[in-house]
């Protein structure tokens, strides 16, 4: 029995459709469009190039890892300042812990999708 490559992984978006199915890349497009600030996801460079598209959403979400996680790491220390309760405090730090676990898996999708349209690509030229 012959194993078929497939990009799909536990990673791989449910928005996207399969690589190699009936509009796959415009799934893609649109799913890598809600990763960005609205003004780069209408730049038609981005839209003409996919690959161009995952790699700003790839760097966007590399930027809210480092926020969030900053922003965990210095909640204990920075919010009591704020007049905020114990408990809210501690609810939030939970908060940025599931955010950076969130966007965590949002990068490792972006990188399967890369890889498929990197992968397309090659097989078109």
């Amino acid at each position: 029995m012959a194993l078929t490559y497939s990009p799909i992984t536990s990673d791989w978006p449910c928005q996207v459709k399969t690589p190699g199915s009936f509009d796959w890349e415009r799934s893609a497009v649109k799913w890598l469009r809600e990763l960005v600030p609205t003004r780069y996801a209408s730049y038609p460079v981005l839209l003409k190039h996919p690959v161009l598209l995952a790699r700003h959403a790839q760097i966007q979400v590399q930027h809210e890892i480092r926020v969030a996680r900053t922003a965990l790491q210095t909640a204990r220390a920075e919010l009591p300042a704020l007049g905020l309760h114990e408990g809210v405090i501690e609810h939030t730090i939970k908060l940025y812990a599931a955010e950076v676990m969130q966007l965590q898996h949002i990068a490792r999708s972006i990188r399967a999708v890369t890889q498929a349209l990197v992968d397309h690509n090659t097989a078109r030229n």
